[in-house]
């Protein structure tokens, strides 16, 4: 049985310190192992940080530790209390994007894999504006389906990654809809991802944000989230000592740029704001994956 669902059918039973701290050995485990996913870790903060050695394995500690942390929160979301849940989340500053998400029509979220996206995700649509994702479609499907059925259950529509049909689905509804339409697209999984530089460097990204942007005019909103300490009232009411923040880029706005490379330079955008968020918190960029790196 695939590992995911074994945890997703065990986790209800499980006291939540020992659920946490399973995750967390798991974690550790994997880093001290140093097998692929670590060096695949390490290579993607190397080149976002320039850390070599030691600073770079107490680097991708901090980084196991944050991965951890989250799928630790998605075992336990279904146990949160709606209290708790929003306890866990501080907004950093919201007025920067008040006009794109209260213009009563929709606007673009595009998002990297940083911090907890389902905790900012489910705040968002149950407290600023309904919520659309898509998510790309895991093997067994099974974990796919679990990860929807989490995200719905605290409000969040879930759209499955399928190409044409998926970006037709979004034009309809960013046409028609009030809607954050939430893409984390600092990883593209389209095999059409679009060239931008981070870091000093060349990188491929996910085009869907900037397609459907410039295909609609309706503004896109860089998001970031990140995990920061909790204490006193604030732990007590989140039932633990992590929290997530939620900071909002200035939104951009497709009139402003050219028509003939306006993805271009709308992803080119978002992406020089999110690679500096990124930088500042690398321990919560959560890419164990294969990254876009163009050699």
């Amino acid at each position: 049985m695939n590992a995911f669902l074994t945890a997703w059918r065990v986790a209800p039973r499980v006291p939540l310190p020992v659920l946490r701290g399973a995750c967390s050995a798991f974690a550790w485990a994997a880093w001290a192992r140093q097998g692929r996913v670590a060096k695949r870790l390490e290579d993607n903060l190397h080149r976002v940080t320039g850390f070599e050695g030691r600073r770079l394995r107490r680097l991708s500690r901090r980084a196991f530790a944050s991965t951890a942390r989250y799928y630790s929160e998605v075992f336990e979301m279904e146990r949160m209390t709606p209290e708790q849940f929003d306890a866990r989340l501080r907004i950093e500053d919201i007025t920067v994007a008040h006009g794109a998400l209260n213009s009563g029509s929709a606007a673009v979220g595009v998002l990297s894999h940083s911090g907890n996206w389902d905790i900012v995700g489910g705040y968002a649509a149950r407290h600023i504006i309904p919520v659309v994702a898509v998510a790309e479609i895991l093997k067994p499907r099974q974990v796919f389906d679990e990860f929807v059925a989490m995200r719905e259950s605290v409000g969040m529509t879930i759209l499955g990654h399928e190409g044409g049909a998926t970006f037709r689905k979004l034009l309809r509804i960013a046409a028609g809809e009030r809607a954050l339409l939430c893409l984390v697209a600092d990883r593209d999984i389209s095999g059409s991802g679009i060239e931008v530089d981070m870091w000093g460097q060349r990188v491929k990204v996910a085009p869907g944000p900037a397609a459907v942007c410039g295909a609609t005019g309706v503004p896109l909103v860089p998001i970031m989230s990140y995990y920061e300490r909790l204490h006193g009232a604030r732990r007590r009411a989140a039932g633990s000592k992590w929290g997530v923040v939620l900071q909002f880029g200035e939104p951009l706005d497709p009139a402003d740029f050219p028509k003939e490379t306006r993805v271009q330079e709308l992803s080119q955008a978002w992406a020089t704001w999110m690679a500096a968020r990124i930088k500042e918190r690398p321990q919560d960029w959560h890419m164990l994956q294969r990254f876009g790196w163009v050699e």
